[in-house]
C-alpha cells in the first residue's frame, strides 16, 4: 500500500497552479478571500472493515488542514478549496496514510478575450462499486486540465467560443489505468433577448490510456440558457459517438446526450433545483466529480453510457434552522461488458442552533443499487447526528455519532456499523 502514501500531483502541475494563484494575487486590485482551518479528530468504529462477520473494532485519528481561497474579480481569477490530512489507525486495521481532496479553478486573460484555463480536482473514489467504502477499496483520482480559450465577437448578438484542452487523469493505485485526454471544441452563441441565449456546439476528444487503449468521442449539441426573476434554466441536447480501440479490437456506439440545470427560488427561504445529464464517455472522465452522486466502477470496461438525474430543496427557517433534501437516480452502462449499474437514493439533513454558541444536526441517507451482472440488489441506510460548540471565536469542539447498515442479495456484502467521533477545529485566519 506504499503507493497510496507516495501518490500525489506531479510537481509540474503544482507549479502551474501555484503560478496562476500568484498571478491572480498580483493582477487583482484586492487581496481576495482566504481561510485556513486545522483539525484533529478521533473516530471509533465497531466494524472498521464493514464485514458481514468477524467484526473488528478500531480507532482512527486524523489530523488535517483545510484551506480555501478566492481572488477578487480581475484579469486573473482563482478559486481553491482543499483538505490535506494524515490518518492513523490504532490497531492497524488499515495502513496509516496521507489523504487529500482539492478543487482548483483558475483563468488568466493573457490578451483581449484570450484566456488560459487551469483546473485540478482530487478525490478519493471507490475502485469496485460492489464492495464497501473502506480504505482498501479506495484510490485517489486526480484530474488536471489546462488549455487556451478564445472568445470571438462576431457582432453584438453573436459570439464564437474556441477552446482546446489537455487533461491528465491519474490514480494512486497502480492497478488502475491512467489516461491523457485532448479536447477541442467550437461553440456559437446567439443572444436572442436580454434573458435568453441559444447556440450550437461541437467537440472532439481523444483519450489515450497507459494500456494503449484509445477512446474517441464526437459530439454535437444545441444549447440554451434563460434567466427569469426567480428561475435559472440552462441545458443542451444532441448526439454523440464513441469509439474504443484496444489492439485489433474496435467498438463504437452512438446515442442521444444532454444536460439540464434548473434552479428556482420558490420563496425567499426555499430553493429548489433539478439537474441531469447523459453522456457517452470513459471511466477516467470527470463525470463522477461533476455529478457527485454518480460513481464509476473502475473494475469494468472502458467506455460508459452515463445517465444521472437529481432534485432537491433547501429550506431555511426563521429560527436559523435549515433542511436540505436531495433525491437522485443514476445509471452506468459499461459498453464492452454486460455490466449495468442502476442506483437511486435519498439524502436529508436538518440542522438547528441550540444557543448562540452551539448547534446540532441530524441526517439520513438511503442508497439502492442494482447490479445486472449478478442480478444482486444492495440497500444501504445511514443515520448520523452531531453537535458543534464554539468555545472561542476560532476554536470549535465537535461530536458525532452514526450508524450504517447494508442489506444485500449477496450475504458477504452485508454489514452493520456503529461509530462515534470527537474532534477539535481551530481557524487560523
Amino acid at each position: 500500500m506504499d503507493s497510496k502514501q507516495g501518490a500525489g500531483m506531479p510537481h509540474s502541475r503544482i507549479l502551474a497552479i501555484g503560478f496562476l494563484l500568484a498571478c491572480s494575487g498580483v493582477a487583482t486590485t484586492a487581496q481576495g478571500n482566504s481561510e485556513v482551518t486545522g483539525g484533529l479528530d478521533t473516530r471509533f468504529t465497531d466494524n472498521a472493515r464493514k464485514a458481514s462477520s468477524g467484526e473488528t473494532s478500531d480507532m482512527e485519528t486524523r489530523a488535517y488542514i483545510r484551506a480555501g481561497y478566492r481572488t477578487d474579480p480581475g484579469r486573473c481569477n482563482a478559486d481553491f478549496t482543499g483538505t490535506l490530512g494524515y490518518s492513523y489507525w490504532q490497531d492497524s486495521t488499515f495502513d496509516n496514510e496521507a489523504y487529500g481532496e482539492m478543487d482548483f479553478n483558475g483563468d488568466c486573460e493573457l490578451a483581449n478575450r484570450f484566456y488560459w484555463d487551469v483546473s485540478n480536482n482530487l478525490r478519493e473514489v471507490n475502485q469496485d462499486a460492489t464492495q464497501s467504502n473502506i480504505p482498501d477499496n479506495r484510490t485517489r483520482k486526480n484530474v488536471f486540465s489546462t488549455g487556451p480559450r478564445y472568445l470571438l465577437r462576431v457582432n453584438d448578438t453573436n459570439w464564437l467560443n474556441l477552446s482546446a484542452r489537455y487533461e491528465n487523469v491519474e490514480f494512486s493505485e497502480p492497478e488502475e489505468s491512467d489516461s491523457e485526454r485532448y479536447i477541442g471544441s467550437v461553440a456559437w452563441n446567439h443572444i436572442v433577448s436580454q434573458t435568453l441565449t441559444a447556440g450550437v456546439s461541437t467537440s472532439y476528444s481523444r483519450t489515450e490510456y497507459d494500456t494503449d487503449a484509445e477512446v474517441d468521442v464526437k459530439s454535437a449539441r444545441l444549447t440554451f440558457s434563460n434567466v427569469w426573476a426567480t428561475t435559472r434554466l440552462s441545458g443542451a441536447i444532441g448526439v454523440s459517438e464513441i469509439e474504443t480501440r484496444f489492439g485489433s479490437t474496435t467498438q463504437s456506439s452512438d446515442g442521444l446526450i444532454g444536460e439540464l440545470d434548473l434552479t428556482r427560488t420558490i420563496t425567499p427561504s426555499l430553493d429548489w433545483y433539478l439537474r441531469g445529464a447523459r453522456e457517452l464517455t470513459d471511466r477516467t472522465s470527470s463525470f463522477d466529480i461533476r455529478f457527485g452522486e454518480f460513481e464509476f466502477n473502475l473494475r469494468d470496461s472502458i467506455s460508459v453510457e452515463t445517465t444521472t438525474l437529481s432534485t432537491g430543496i433547501n429550506q431555511r427557517y426563521s429560527d436559523r434552522s435549515s433542511l436540505t433534501v436531495d433525491v437522485y437516480a443514476s445509471q452506468a452502462d459499461y459498453l464492452e461488458s454486460p455490466e449495468r449499474e442502476d442506483k437511486s437514493g435519498l439524502n436529508a439533513r436538518y440542522s438547528r442552533p441550540f444557543t448562540e454558541l452551539a448547534s446540532g444536526y441530524a441526517s439520513i441517507g438511503y442508497d439502492y443499487t442494482k447490479f445486472q451482472s449478478d442480478q444482486a440488489d444492495d440497500r444501504t441506510l445511514r443515520l448520523e447526528a452531531g453537535t458543534e460548540y464554539q468555545a472561542t471565536r476560532d476554536f470549535n469542539l465537535v461530536a458525532k455519532v452514526g450508524h450504517e447498515r447494508k442489506v444485500s442479495d449477496v450475504p458477504t456484502r452485508e454489514y452493520d456499523e456503529n461509530w462515534v467521533l470527537v474532534g477539535v477545529e481551530y481557524r487560523f485566519r
